[in-house]
């Protein structure tokens, strides 16, 4: 018996000039998605596929959200940065124009050189992102002012960051992993280790970030022409921040990675001076922070994949053995780690985890 259709699904139906046609679910973890062309009724003048894009329930979030509403920072900032698909208002469900095309991840994977006409358009998109400021960007934002860093302060940034990690992440799931965290050497003095490790940064004027492009996130169409979708954690702050997120997850090739540095700095500078003031030292910070907030909300989402049909999967055992023992080798020095489990060591933490889940059982 087929599960009932979702609120989202039903009102991509009746939105669509035909059900069969909705396309969907398209992958996601935070949202539910699917493509569509609008019918007569809806909307006549709009032509193309557009899709619904609407938040999964029960979904953890690991990332700070700055802004209350994704769509209504779009209606704004599509007067001012031309690679954000048309949004529009039908039938009272903000849409979003489905760009038809590959992502950037399907025709080229993570660790491969991007050619450089979309390397360019990568550039062209932070050139775009740096020249959008706090007092020129009027959307509604969901930190009371007292809470936000002040301008230009890009260690007070950072500081919101660790703590959104510490307390949303760590701290809110403890009664499910506390032990799992223990066994692997992670605790509060981890963060306390890690502030000190990112002391010291150089204020930047604050900008406009994506804060995640990545390769799944820029899409190409046929005239190859690079799109950058997903704006849910955009937020105003350090510009650097945001390169050392793009390095972190596009992992290019050691050379092109050198090579968006380089360029990086020489197009903010165009636009804001100072926007790459100290990156020489802050960018391996920042990267640092990177990678030991990427412990924390992997070993979370990783943990339960080891389980199928509540029995454990010794494949997918290994696969988040290797996972986790990657990350914390990453993030050793950043938080203080003496020493890592070996894959043994961090597969039987695993298991441990497991064993003491009472609503799962072999």
């Amino acid at each position: 018996m087929s599960p009932e259709p979702s609120a989202t699904r039903l009102r991509a139906s009746d939105l669509s000039d035909h059900s069969d046609a909705v396309e969907g679910p398209l992958s996601g973890y935070h949202h539910e998605t699917y493509a569509f062309s609008l019918s007569a009724e809806a909307g006549a003048d709009l032509q193309g596929r557009w899709k619904i894009r609407e938040p999964r329930e029960r979904v953890l979030w690991f990332d700070r959200r700055c802004f209350k509403s994704e769509y209504e920072l779009l209606y704004h900032l599509q007067r001012r940065i031309d690679v954000i698909p048309e949004v529009a208002p039908v039938g009272g469900v903000d849409l979003q124009r489905f760009v038809e095309g590959v992502t950037l991840g399907e025709r080229h994977p993570s660790g491969e050189a991007v050619p450089g006409a979309v390397f360019a358009q990568i550039l062209g998109v932070f050139r775009q992102l740096i020249a959008v400021t706090s007092d020129t960007l009027l959307v509604k934002r969901n930190c009371q002012p007292m809470d936000r860093a002040k301008e230009g302060d890009s260690q007070a940034f950072l500081e919101r960051l660790i703590v959104f990690t510490q307390e949303h992440v760590y701290r809110r799931n403890l009664s499910q992993y506390k032990s799992l965290f223990d066994d692997l050497g992670l605790g509060p003095n981890s963060f306390e280790y890690l502030r000190k490790h990112l002391d010291g940064l150089t204020n930047r004027p604050f900008c406009l970030l994506h804060a995640d492009l990545h390769r799944e996130n820029f899409i190409l169409d046929a005239a190859g022409k690079v799109w950058a979708i997903d704006w849910e954690l955009a937020a105003l702050g350090d510009p650097l921040y945001d390169l050392a997120t793009h390095l972190y997850l596009m992992q290019y090739p050691s050379a092109q990675e050198l090579q968006m540095i380089q360029r990086w700095c020489q197009v903010v500078e165009e636009i804001r001076p100072g926007s790459s003031e100290g990156w020489a030292e802050d960018l391996p910070r920042l990267l640092d922070f990177k990678k030991a907030q990427s412990v924390f909300t992997d070993v979370i989402r990783v943990s339960p994949s080891i389980v199928a049909e509540r029995k454990l999967d010794c494949r997918r055992l290994r696969s988040a053995t290797w996972k986790v023992w990657g990350v914390l080798n990453n993030a050793a020095g950043p938080l203080g780690l003496a020493s890592v489990p070996g894959p043994l060591e961090t597969e039987a933490a695993l298991l441990s985890w497991w064993n003491s889940r009472p609503h799962l059982s072999c």
